[in-house]
């Protein structure tokens, strides 16, 4: 997924139609007829008229085209264009409510309030920082080549640009208008944020976490995803992300784990270096929040394409595929290493194997989709299992899903990814033909954007936990449930604690 805020330097016109104000008067006088000769300076008295009729020119050329301005064609390609990427955004947007449900379903009822609040507010934080700032160092003007870009603060909304493109008086341009584009950017960013909370819930302090999500979404988040989305470093190597295992999920999870292991886990989840289950207190909610996720995906893969085009439904089904692969690995492989099929497991398989399309989802046969999200829906439990060893409590298993399968999944490119999503599009994969070279890419930027985000991340949990005397909640509140502790009311006021 990229962003055309900013359209590349276009070739030196040499038409005088074509010329702008600056160059018009040079290309008209060196049409003319001897003007090079010493004899003809008596030439240069035409330059005044010469800026006033190219100016009136210019100006008329370049005025602002409406929407009726435009031809059938253009105006159908035009609305379809932003009308799809507004409905994309407000699957993506809804996404959010999937993560509550499968947060506070997968936590203790004592801490349903919240995490509800959490995910709720953490949208408002997104849009917030991301429309004051985010943006524009995630699809702003080079500041330093490749790695750093700004273009003032807050977002234009100016839509002429994207008509202009539309009629076909700009080249290398988008038709989107940047106020959808925005919201369809800010809705990624916030769920950077909203996998955080996965990792952190049930003993970190509301307003810490608040701030931290700021730093994240207005920050870390963009500057990290302008390296591939809006031309940088990682974009001219090859690097292929195209709707962000690696940009939006494995930055979310890699943030999630730092805040993780500085917290420490939860009380009572490991007793004498063994890990405790601590069983979710509605499955039946979170089932539902993995289908609303999973629903939310189709703007999230296939909007990402950033058009309607033909190659929309290609993405749909690929992502469709590698949900069913990880649900159905993941289901296998859990009730053959605990003996029965565990739900939890089956959400975090259909999660797992999203995720593992998201960078490849335009970049892989249906098969290759299948066999991706498969993969990941093993990985996924193999993870948990290997977390819970390791004395990291990760109570949903998000970085499991977003940050272990977030890494699977920009990786598995360089295994047996395609080139684009063409009928007989070539190999470039390690196993199927294309050798070892997108691998490597794949690999270097995965590890870029973890290697990023855990120093950033670490530096930013611990500023935030000195200035507000830690981030982790006392003893007592967390014994007691941080509704009470954090919010000073229950989720469940009419039914009596246990």
């Amino acid at each position: 997924m990229t962003t055309a805020l900013q359209s590349p330097p276009r070739r030196s016109t040499s038409r005088l139609q074509d010329a702008s104000l600056l160059n018009g008067p040079m290309l008209l006088l060196r049409s003319i007829k001897g003007f090079r000769r010493s004899q003809s300076w008596a030439w240069l008295a035409s330059i005044p008229l010469a800026l006033l009729g190219l100016g009136v020119f210019t100006f008329s050329a370049r005025a602002e085209v409406s929407l009726s301005d435009l031809t059938g064609p253009q105006a159908a390609s035009f609305l379809a264009d932003n009308l799809w990427l507004f409905v994309a955004t407000i699957l993506v947007i809804f996404m959010n409510a999937g993560f509550a449900m499968v947060e506070a379903g997968m936590c203790r009822q004592k801490n349903a309030v919240n995490i509800l609040a959490k995910n709720l507010f953490v949208f408002a934080l997104a849009v917030t920082a991301y429309w004051f700032i985010g943006y524009s160092l995630m699809y702003g003007g080079s500041v330093v080549d490749g790695w750093l870009y700004f273009n003032g603060l807050f977002v234009d909304p100016d839509p002429s640009g994207a008509l202009a493109c539309a009629a076909g008086l700009e080249e290398d341009c988008s038709q989107l208008v940047p106020a959808v584009d925005f919201l369809f950017q800010a809705a990624f960013a916030g769920t950077a944020a909203t996998i955080v909370s996965g990792l952190v819930a049930e003993r970190v302090k509301f307003g810490e976490f608040v701030v931290f999500s700021l730093v994240l979404t207005a920050f870390i988040y963009p500057i990290a995803g302008s390296w591939q989305w809006n031309g940088g470093w990682l974009s001219d190597l090859g690097f292929i992300d195209f709707a962000g295992s690696s940009i939006v999920h494995s930055v979310g999870g890699w943030a999630g784990l730092v805040g993780a292991m500085l917290l420490g886990p939860r009380i009572g989840k490991f007793v004498d270096g063994k890990a405790q289950a601590m069983p979710g207190h509605n499955m039946a909610i979170a089932t539902l929040g993995a289908l609303i996720l999973w629903i939310g995906w189709y703007g999230f893969n296939p909007g990402s394409e950033l058009a309607m085009d033909e190659y929309v439904a290609y993405v749909a089904v690929t992502t469709t595929l590698a949900a069913a692969g990880g649900a159905i690995a993941a289901t296998v492989f859990s009730t053959i290493t605990s003996g029965k099929p565990d739900l939890t497991m089956i959400i975090n398989g259909i999660l797992a194997g999203l995720v593992s399309i998201t960078a490849g989802c335009g970049n892989m046969t249906f098969a290759g989709s299948w066999l991706a999200g498969a993969v990941g829906g093993i990985i996924v439990v193999i993870a948990v299992s290997a977390l819970d060893s390791a004395g990291i409590d990760d109570p949903v298993g998000a970085f499991s899903v977003h940050g272990v399968c977030g890494v699977w999944g920009t990786v598995v490119i360089g295994l047996w990814g395609v080139n684009g999503m063409d009928p007989g599009d070539g190999g470039i994969g390690l196993l199927n033909g294309g050798g070892v070279s997108q691998l490597g890419i794949q690999a270097l930027g995965a590890g870029a954007y973890a290697l990023w985000t855990l120093v950033t991340c670490w530096i930013a949990w611990q500023i935030i936990g000195g200035f507000f005397g830690g981030i982790r909640v006392s003893e007592a509140e967390e014994t007691q449930g941080l509704d009470i502790g954090e919010h000073g009311m229950e989720a469940y006021p009419d039914f009596a604690s246990s």
